[in-house]
């Protein structure tokens, strides 16, 4: 099935820049997608094949032709990110982030150089504690699953030393998971362990409870908002939202699922401080540790700039991934409905 003229005609690619690198990357490419509802994005990474690039689709159809739910609060609490950096660098991060942000919970990317890791995290720790008092602010690690089961009860050991929240996605296995998280006390979230699953079913899901004591929803590669939704009621564990170095068109979606959810502690949405060249005028970014529940439109400057930026054969390397997610299962229930 050929993608309908009526999706061709919104479609936009684009590439947004970073301010540094990001997980190995220092830009973001995609298209928006411009529909009767509004815009929405499509940039799944690399490694996501069709099946899965299809959630994608179908989170960007959702927010061009579909519907959001009600929000049931206008701002949501989020916290800011530190990459990979050095500690000096971490703490000039921190430091801006807390004074111009007013973010509280940092989340810590490490990498599996522990001497490193440590040296990011107790920077971190200490700006935190200089800007908002001792052990006030709250620190979350991101290891994408980098470690080893070994490594990673080692990694958690030392930095715990810190006051960790919890760790996010230590280990890339279930069963690796059930392991380091009997071995540590810091609790344990899992990501990639939802965000990759095949299925996302009730048993699937059900048996992360044991496993992990916070869940991070990204909306995008589960399949959009409404399925976010679904997916957090068959947790029933806490949630954060979080999202996948979207540009601040995508973050809105990321925006929709949270302010749609019951959520006590801080969402991963900070990646709008990441990012140098958006498509908007001034990426999106938390004003009093917090951000606004909202759509946005592309500014046209921008987004033509962020056109260009793309050759001819990334063009249609995205138009060619388009038209394969566009035949996957998770898209089918929008073919009538965008083909009309």
């Amino acid at each position: 099935m050929t993608l309908p003229d009526a999706l061709l005609q919104g479609v936009t690619p684009f590439a947004i820049t970073l301010h540094r690198e990001f997980r190995g990357v220092t830009s973001r490419e995609g298209v928006v997608i411009h529909g009767p509802s509004g815009w929405g994005e499509f940039a799944p990474f690399e490694d996501y094949g069709n099946e899965y690039a299809g959630r994608w689709l179908a989170t960007a159809l959702e927010a061009a032709y579909g519907t959001w739910p009600v929000s049931k609060r206008q701002f949501i609490q989020v916290n800011a990110i530190i990459p990979g950096v050095s500690g000096d660098i971490a703490a000039d991060l921190v430091r801006n982030v807390v004074h111009t942000d007013g973010c509280s919970t940092v989340k810590v990317k490490v990498t599996g150089d522990l001497a490193g890791d440590e040296a990011r995290v107790a920077a971190v720790r200490a700006e935190l504690d200089r800007a908002l008092g001792i052990g006030i602010g709250k620190i979350r690690i991101d290891a994408n699953a980098c470690w080893s089961v070994a490594q990673a009860i080692e990694a958690i050991q030392c930095l715990s030393a810190y006051s960790l929240e919890y760790v996010e996605q230590p280990v890339e296995h279930n069963e690796e998971l059930r392991e380091v998280r009997k071995a540590v006390d810091i609790p344990i979230a899992v990501d990639e362990s939802i965000r990759k699953d095949k299925n996302l079913d009730a048993q699937a899901l059900g048996e992360l409870r044991e496993l992990a004591d916070v869940a991070i929803i990204k909306p995008a590669p589960v399949g959009g908002v409404q399925r976010g939704i679904e997916v957090a009621e068959l947790l029933r564990m806490p949630i954060v939202v979080s999202n996948g170095m979207e540009s601040s068109i995508g973050l809105c979606t990321s925006l929709a699922l949270a302010g749609a959810l019951d959520i006590d502690l801080a969402c991963g949405l900070g990646t709008g401080k990441l990012i140098a060249q958006d498509l908007v005028l001034s990426p999106l970014v938390a004003t009093n540790g917090q951000m606004k529940v909202q759509r946005l439109n592309p500014d046209p400057d921008s987004l033509a700039a962020a056109r260009a930026r793309v050759s001819g054969d990334q063009a249609q390397f995205w138009l060619s991934r388009l038209e394969q997610a566009w035949q996957s299962d998770a898209v089918a229930p929008w073919h009538e409905k965008v083909g009309r």
